[in-house]
């Protein structure tokens, strides 16, 4: 029996390539068990088996437990969520690291979520003798993962994978100067900066929109956007939408403004490209690693920000390239 493991999992771009990777597996004969987090409940796409899942407490120890209890059961384990299991298993061990964060600086977050990080950084280390195989989505992250955690990189396998959109019949019409963000609110996210460099771009020309995704359980974000538009500045934020909302708010609008500061993917990137968003990127290796963006700026540096904004306004920016493609079947098969 194979067992996904995806602890941790149940936000953002992990959320949407999880459920498409179950989707994927429950089309196949493949006797699967899935490990989910708790925060993940009733989010995942059916499952044949009602025996076959069980939520957990997004805890280490929770899933210590799990794993010790489980040591012989399962013939192959594939973990999700980056971390190998932190006991050796009876089974093949395949993890799919996908979390940048986890050797990033992290100098952008409070106290609790940077040692969070420096914690599950600690574990990872420890336990990375615990896996077998290690499955990454470019070759950036393929690179930094043997150098920071001196893994072969015999051991470190290409799998990018992405599900595409559904076909929409509707058309839409692109607003001209409008910038999308579509994204979680998490410190590296950088929407602080974001916001500020669109009200310095707006004050100055009195042109563009820009659109934003974050939900209320991000206060801190939340509240200055919501501070921000009772001021008068032309910032439209429609919270968590479902994906086929998705869909509409990249072919409505002309850009994709992305200034994160640290991503292992970028899924948005691609999903933009497929949907005709220009890509105005943060001048990062992650975002040369998945595409050739329209332009790029330095995401650390609000002014730079503001003339990435203008540059798109008053220019004829060049169509940006997608340079991954999806893997879906090569890494089902590799599971079963």
């Amino acid at each position: 029996m194979l067992l996904i493991d995806a602890m941790y999992v149940h936000d953002g771009g992990g959320r949407v390539l999880l459920n498409y990777l179950i989707k994927n597996l429950e089309l196949t004969n493949t006797n699967c068990y899935y490990l989910f987090d708790q925060r993940f409940k009733g989010e995942h796409p059916p499952i044949k088996s009602s025996n076959n899942f069980i939520y957990l407490e997004g805890s280490l120890w929770k899933r210590h437990q799990f794993y010790k209890k489980n040591k012989s059961r399962f013939s192959k384990v594939f973990c999700f969520g980056n971390l190998p299991p932190n006991i050796k298993m009876n089974a093949s061990v395949i993890t799919y690291y996908h979390s940048s964060l986890y050797f990033s600086d992290l100098a952008e977050f409070g106290y609790s979520e940077r040692f969070k990080y420096l914690l599950k950084r600690f574990i990872l280390k420890k336990f990375t003798t615990n896996c077998d195989l290690w499955l990454v989505q470019t070759d950036l992250m393929k690179k930094t993962l043997s150098e920071k955690f001196q893994i072969e990189k015999d051991k470190i396998s290409l799998k990018p994978f992405f599900p595409p959109f559904d076909e929409h019949n509707s058309t839409f019409d692109r607003e001209k100067n409008s910038f999308l963000f579509v994204s979680i609110g998490t410190a590296h996210k950088n929407h602080i900066r974001l916001i500020n460099a669109f009200c310095a771009f707006f004050d100055n020309h009195k042109i563009g929109k820009l659109v934003l995704t974050v939900s209320k359980d991000f206060e801190e974000v939340y509240n200055i956007i919501e501070k921000r538009k009772t001021q008068g500045y032309p910032i439209l934020n429609v919270g968590l939408v479902k994906r086929k909302e998705v869909k509409k708010l990249y072919l409505s609008n002309e850009y994709l403004i992305f200034p994160s500061l640290a991503e292992s993917f970028g899924l948005g990137l691609v999903e933009a490209i497929e949907n005709g968003c220009k890509v105005i990127g943060a001048d990062l290796p992650y975002t040369y690693a998945v595409c050739q963006p329209s332009s790029v700026f330095n995401p650390y540096d609000e002014k730079a920000i503001e003339l990435a904004f203008l540059n798109a306004a008053q220019k004829k920016l060049p169509s940006s390239e997608s340079l991954i493609s999806d893997e879906i079947n090569s890494l089902v098969k590799l599971l079963k």
